[in-house]
């Protein structure tokens, strides 16, 4: 399940936000958090399978398009699908808005796309 950020669950999203190579530095990190916390366009979601939180996935939306900025899922939980998922869940959110990537973002949902054609 797909849930938007709230402030509780900040430590939680800040592990996972840490997993991304451009937020191993803890002021990126506290900025990024600020970002998604503040600024209207930018939205961070949590994904949770059973009890715990697996992935997460940052975008910011424009009008016709979204960008993804972060998506990260716990490395215990790599390899069974949940960057796919989270990938085809903000999809749907967003409805008809064309996903975008970041090069940080780029391989990873590229890895994602060529699963979904395979299955």
């Amino acid at each position: 399940m797909l849930v938007r950020y709230k402030k509780s669950c900040e430590k939680i999203a800040m592990g996972l936000l840490s997993l991304m190579p451009q937020q191993k530095n803890i002021k990126a990190l506290q900025q990024t958090m600020v970002r998604y916390g503040e600024e209207p366009g930018w939205q961070l979601y949590l994904l949770k399978a059973g009890e715990s939180y697996v992935g997460l996935i940052g975008i910011e939306v424009h009008g016709t398009y979204f960008t993804v900025h972060d998506i990260s899922v716990l490395p215990s939980f790599r390899g069974e699908g949940f960057g796919h998922i989270m990938a085809e869940k903000i999809q749907k959110l967003m409805q008809q808005r064309e996903m975008q990537t970041t090069e940080a973002t780029k391989s990873f949902l590229e890895k994602c796309k060529k699963e979904l054609a395979a299955s």
